[in-house]
């Protein structure tokens, strides 16, 4: 019985060995279209173009070494200084609102979700001291049958990207210090539709292609005021907006984890849902 059993093992081994084996005459089956997400960048790089507030200290990048080593292999480093606020960068709350989160202490999840893009840029391209309105979200609203949904990530497309870092066209000066504050002319958020964001819908956070979420002649930055006393973080100085359908897609938006920091600058992409390609 023992030897019976043993052989009748090795006879279904082998059998199951055989079976495992691709003949040539099988068909050899391709992969399946997946579906998979397109990324587009949505930051500007940083150099010694970057675009800064004219009173901002701008990026400097100094070359530590940059070659052979004489020990057979190459090496390269840099230092770099920048202002907090400049190119791509965050507003973080405590900016513009006493004792609310540093740019350390953002929630992830209020810098990663669904995003929705506005887009104003028929309007505010012909008019760079355009304030985005009220009007402009409920229209939106009213194109897509429904409300902004909750938790979304609000991008706002006034095409000034296209002038970057053309400073005199971007920021309307291209002189620097405090008597240029008076010459910025660029597009920004009316202060009564950060307020209506805030008092009806939910949002994570917002962002524009424009130097500042308040338009350039602003004095009181009240759209800052609003929007960051209730923790809502503004990306500012963004990039290939043009790039995005007007929603279906995410936002990834990661800043230098800065202690104690009001802003910082900014790496953010959009990913685009239903992209095919083939593995």
């Amino acid at each position: 019985m023992k030897t019976i059993f043993k052989i009748s093992i090795i006879s279904l081994g082998i059998l199951i060995s055989c079976q495992e084996k691709p003949t040539i005459t099988q068909e050899i089956v391709k992969p399946a279209p997946t579906s998979s997400k397109k990324i587009v960048d949505l930051s500007h790089v940083f150099s010694e173009e970057t675009i800064y507030w004219v009173t901002a200290k701008e990026f400097e990048l100094d070359t530590v070494f940059k070659g052979d080593t004489g020990k057979g292999f190459y090496y390269s480093a840099n230092n770099f200084t920048t202002a907090e606020h400049g190119g791509t960068h965050i507003d973080a709350p405590i900016h513009f609102s006493k004792g609310k989160q540093s740019v350390d202490e953002i929630p992830l999840e209020k810098l990663i979700g669904n995003g929705i893009k506005i887009d104003v840029s028929s309007k505010a391209l012909n008019n760079p001291d355009y304030l985005i309105s009220i009007e402009d979200f409920t229209n939106w609203e009213e194109k897509h049958q429904q409300e902004i949904p909750e938790g979304s990530i609000v991008l706002l497309e006034t095409g000034h990207s296209k002038y970057y870092p053309d400073k005199l066209k971007y920021l309307g000066t291209d002189q620097r210090g405090d008597d240029a504050v008076k010459l910025l002319h660029f597009p920004g958020l009316d202060p009564k539709a950060a307020e209506w964001l805030v008092k009806n819908r939910n949002i994570k956070s917002i962002g524009l292609d424009t130097p500042s979420i308040d338009y350039g002649q602003s004095e009181f930055f009240k759209s800052h005021v609003i929007l960051l006393s209730e923790n809502i973080p503004a990306f500012e100085n963004l990039n290939n907006l043009d790039k995005l359908p007007t929603n279906n897609f995410e936002v990834v938006a990661l800043p230098m984890k800065i202690k104690g920091g009001s802003g910082g600058p900014l790496r953010i992409i959009a990913l685009l849902n239903n992209f095919k390609f083939f593995q």
